[in-house]
């Protein structure tokens, strides 16, 4: 059976569900306390997957600063990446992602519409820049590897970090949703 839990957060508070019994932060060891701090001060709240990975505080510090990068650290824009993350979290059903990154997405300049399409797998319709952007993530997610064509077209058009970047933030919110997923951990 599932388990709710409250997470007290300095400027909010996130209910969140889990079937994965979750740290209590009363009872952190120094490990889990530093990487919690710095969760906190990097993204102000604790949500998705990082109560789960502090069971391995290793694991959770690495992700911590890989999803820091993923987020906001790329030559990609923000409504670009959220896109991406959308596209992760409708290809895995995972519904603790989409919780946490339509609104995201939706401040980034993603219309509702185009959310809604994401989320039920349809053509979002965009074009130029944001099209390419998603046709390579579709193909990657439904593929697992990209045809000659489409890395020319998105190497041509994005250049090779933006690509390496772009294949980064899908392998990291996959990771984020096998964790949502396997623990059923939504808000």
């Amino acid at each position: 059976m599932p388990m709710a839990r409250i997470i007290p957060c300095p400027d909010r508070v996130l209910p969140l569900r889990s079937a994965l019994p979750l740290p209590d932060p009363q009872s952190f060891d120094a490990g889990q306390r530093a990487v919690y701090d710095s969760i906190l001060s990097t993204r102000g709240e604790i949500s998705g997957p990082f109560l789960a990975w502090l069971h391995s505080t290793d694991l959770a510090d690495t992700a911590e600063k890989l999803g820091a990068f993923c987020r906001l650290g790329t030559s990609l824009p923000l409504i670009e990446s959220e896109m991406l993350i959308l596209c992760v979290a409708a290809h895995f059903s995972c519904t603790g992602e989409q919780q946490i990154h339509e609104p995201i997405a939706v401040r980034a300049g993603l219309s509702v519409e185009v959310v809604d399409a994401l989320r039920e797998r349809r053509d979002p319709g965009f074009a130029g820049r944001m099209r390419l952007i998603w046709q390579v993530a579709t193909h990657l997610l439904t593929d697992n590897a990209l045809t000659d064509d489409v890395r020319m077209q998105a190497r041509d058009a994005l250049g090779d970090k933006a690509l390496v970047e772009l294949v980064g933030i899908i392998g990291y919110y996959a990771m984020v949703a096998y964790t949502l997923n396997a623990f059923d951990m939504r808000l």
